[in-house]
This record gives structure tokens, C-alpha cells and sequence, in this order.
């Protein structure tokens, strides 16, 4: 029995579990590297927390398109492939999907170089924190080839099944940033203080040892799609049948970001305190978006490989057993922590200023995570069913929501932190209620 015939035959729960477990690890692990990367920035000061503040978001938007919505996109069209049984189809796909990736992360490196200084203005950012910002954002983006290869060689291996491949070179990367952070950022050693910048430098080396373990494993073709880098000519269809799912799956992970660059514009004009508080507060919700992504990717593997061979209904199942589970899961996070907010603010800074905008955050936010998870594992859900269309939509209102009336409080010079974190909780609500009220009236049944 196949991979493919095995995901369309076993039971749903069970094989959902064994699916995301590894990924579950891996984003675990990955969310530690993350807690350890603002623990390390944390021992600078106020200033470089704020500047990780206004860089973390696009590195996260890099994160969020190569593996979540152009990375989705690609384990999902794989599936699809390998459901109809197209062998060959789905190999085509994967030397696409690498070229892909090549060009996007040329374009997203020439426009964080070339436009950060007036990006990170526009959000607030000036003097010191500017410079912060400006440190962690361009060492990043010169090396940002090496994420979007390591992403889209990960999506093709998940695409197959194979998620404990993946879910390996995602340790592998995580405990090299993990290490090379703290010794760059903090200078640990013969290894000179590099700041903020050292962070970023952890991602590119994490990232590009990743890159060249995944590269092998997929030339060898041990997998069950063997890289070609020979004898298939580039056919704009198979690109076509990446970017009609990932462009309007990117849509809704830049709404996720824009949202966030919003909340940051506005804290960044109340304090820095507020600015590095409201970020250290946010990276939790950040946090949860790789560990739903572990379900997540499980969910675009299985209903592509049910769409393709067209069980339709058993993909619906498959869709909302895993929204569900993330729901129970983020909700439990998020009502941990508005329970007892100092156990994560009290982490990243001495300041008290920058703690209780941190523990507001949190009390305010937390509880509505769990419309967060149902939201974000449904919108992943349906790239594995092809149909992302009102996911996307659910994004954009979310953003509309918290941008629109907060210009209102803003001209009525009454944003507060506390006005401002209740904008991004409504959004939060609106977000998950939208995504997952659009799959149960039938936005997968399109077309």
C-alpha cells in the first residue's frame, strides 16, 4: 500500500495525530528558538527590544509566506498530484517550486535593503531604535535566500507524507539558531558582541545548513518525488497551479502582518516602553502560528491527497477534527497565560514600564487565542483543498476591523493600551468566526 492509499484509508484521528506529532515537536522546538532570541535581545535594553519589535514582524511575514501560504501552497499541489496519482506531475512541481522560490526571495531581498530605512520609519521607528531595526533587517534579508529554499524544499517532503524528514531539518536549523544566537547576539568567546544583528545571522546559518540536508534527501529521491534538476523543462502551468492557492494565501499572511505592523505603528506612538512591551506580548501569538502550522501542514497533506482522488467529504472531516484540536490547544495557551502574564513577560525584560504593557497584552488578548487556532488551521486546511479564497477574505477584515477603528481612537487622540489591545482581540474573534462560518457554508465546494 502506498503512502497515498494509506492517508485515504486510515482512520482520520489517528493518522492526523501521527502526522502532526513530528511537526508539533519541530514548531515546539522552533518556538523556543524564538523565546530564545528576544531573551537574548532582552540583555541589550529597551532600545534593541524595540528595534527587534519592528524587525520581528518581517521576518515573520518571510517565515509566513515560504512555508505557510507559497510553502502550503506547494505541499498541497504535491498531494493533490501524487492523490491523482501523477508521479510524474509531482516532481515537475517540485523543481517549480524551488525556482520559486529563488525569485521570491531575490524580490523580497531587494526590497528590504532597498526600502527598510522608509519601511521602519512609516512604523514609528527613529534614532536608536531605528538603527536597531535597521541592524537585524538587513543582515536578514542579504541572507534570506536560505529560508525560502529551506521552506520550499520542506513543503515538497511534507507534501509526500514524509513529515519526519522535515520535522528533522527543522530541529536540526532551530538548535543551530538557538546556539548561534546566543553566542553572536551576546558575544560569547572569541566571537565579537554583534547585537541585534547576530540574531539574524543565527537565522541564516540555521536556515542554510537546513537548505543543503533537505537538497540531498530530495536529489537521492528517497522520498517519494525525486528532485530533477534535469530533463523537465519550466511549464508555466505547474508555477500557475502553485501561485493560484499561494498569492491569495500570501494575501491573508500579509493581512496577519499588516495587522500586527498597525498595532505596532500605533504602541510605537504611546512609548517605547509600550513598543517593546506590546512586541514581547505579540511574539506568543507569533509562537502560535508554527505550533497550529504543525497541524496545520498535516491537514493540507491529507485533504489535498482526498481532494485529488476527489473524497471530498472525508476531506471536510479531516479539516475540521485538526481546526478543532488546534482550537482546544491555542485557547488553553492563551488562557494560561492571561491567567498569569508574568510568567511570560517577566522573561524578556527587567523593565516594569515594558512588563505590565506586556501582562495587558496578554490579559486582554489571551483568552480570544483560541479562535486564533480554529481561524488559522482552517485557512491552511484550505490550501490543501485548493479553495483559500475566503480564508483570505477573513484576514483582510480582521485588518479593515483593527486599522479602521483604530485611526478612529487615534483622531480622537484616545488610543490607550488597553483601548488598543481590546481592537486586536475583537479582531482576533471576527478573524477564526469568519474562516471557519465561510468552510461550513461551503467555500471548499467552489468551482
Amino acid at each position: 500500500m502506498t503512502q497515498q492509499q494509506h492517508l485515504l484509508q486510515a482512520p482520520i484521528g489517528p493518522t492526523l495525530a501521527k502526522l502532526a506529532l513530528p511537526n508539533i515537536i519541530a514548531m515546539f522546538i522552533s518556538m523556543t528558538t524564538s523565546m530564545a532570541e528576544a531573551w537574548y535581545v532582552g540583555q541589550l535594553g529597551v532600545v534593541a527590544l524595540a528595534g527587534l519589535a519592528l524587525g520581528f514582524p518581517m521576518y515573520m511575514l518571510s517565515m509566513m509566506l515560504s512555508a505557510g501560504s507559497i510553502g502550503g501552497a506547494i505541499a498541497g499541489v504535491v498531494a493533490r498530484y501524487q492523490g491523482a496519482g501523477d508521479q510524474k506531475g509531482a516532481e515537475a512541481v517540485a523543481l517549480h517550486a524551488i525556482v520559486l522560490g529563488l525569485v521570491l526571495a531575490v524580490l523580497f531581498s531587494a526590497l528590504f535593503l532597498l526600502g527598510g530605512p522608509v519601511i521602519y520609519t512609516f512604523l514609528g521607528g527613529k534614532d536608536e531604535v531605528l538603527d536597531a531595526a535597521l541592524s537585524y533587517s538587513n543582515l536578514l534579508f542579504a541572507g534570506i535566500v536560505c529560508m525560502w529554499l529551506f521552506n520550499s524544499m520542506g513543503s515538497i517532503i511534507r507534501g509526500t507524507g514524509n513529515m519526519n524528514v522535515s520535522a528533522f531539518w527543522m530541529v536540526i536549523a532551530s538548535a543551530i539558531q538557538v546556539l548561534a544566537g546566543g553566542v553572536l547576539v551576546l558575544g560569547l568567546g572569541p566571537f565579537p558582541q554583534m547585537g541585534i544583528a547576530g540574531a539574524a545571522l543565527a537565522v541564516i546559518l540555521g536556515t542554510g545548513v537546513g537548505t543543503i540536508g533537505q537538497f540531498v534527501y530530495l536529489l537521492r529521491g528517497r522520498g517519494g518525488v525525486t528532485l530533477h534538476l534535469r530533463g523537465i523543462s519550466l511549464q508555466w502551468h505547474y508555477f500557475k497551479a502553485i501561485l493560484r492557492v499561494g498569492l491569495i494565501a500570501s494575501i491573508a499572511s500579509m493581512g496577519t502582518i499588516a495587522t500586527t505592523i498597525v498595532v505596532t505603528a500605533f504602541a510605537a506612538r504611546i512609548s517605547t516602553a509600550a513598543l517593546a512591551g506590546y512586541g514581547i506580548g505579540s511574539r506568543l501569538e507569533f509562537l502560535l502560528i508554527p505550533l497550529v502550522f504543525g497541524i496545520g501542514i498535516a491537514c493540507i497533506t491529507m485533504i489535498g491527497v482526498h481532494f485529488g482522488a476527489g473524497e471530498i467529504e472525508r476531506g471536510h472531516r479531516i479539516g475540521w477534527t485538526g481546526a478543532v484540536a488546534s482550537a482546544v490547544i491555542t485557547g488553553a495557551i492563551g488562557l494560561f497565560f492571561a491567567a498569569f502574564p508574568g510568567l511570560w513577560s517577566d522573561l524578556f525584560s527587567d523593565d516594569e514600564t515594558v512588563r505590565e504593557a506586556c501582562r495587558a497584552y496578554l490579559r486582554i488578548v489571551g483568552p480570544t487565542y483560541a479562535f486564533f487556532g480554529l481561524g488559522l488551521c482552517l485557512y491552511f486546511s484550505s490550501q490543501g483543498a485548493g479553495h483559500i479564497l475566503w480564508p483570505a477574505i477573513g484576514t483582510i477584515t480582521r485588518l479593515a476591523t483593527v486599522l479602521g477603528a483604530g485611526l478612529i481612537l487615534y483622531s480622537l487622540g484616545n488610543v490607550t493600551m488597553e483601548n488598543l489591545y481590546t481592537l486586536v482581540a475583537i479582531g482576533i474573534v471576527i478573524y477564526g468566526t469568519f474562516i471557519a462560518g465561510s468552510v461550513k457554508l461551503g467555500a471548499w465546494r467552489q468551482g
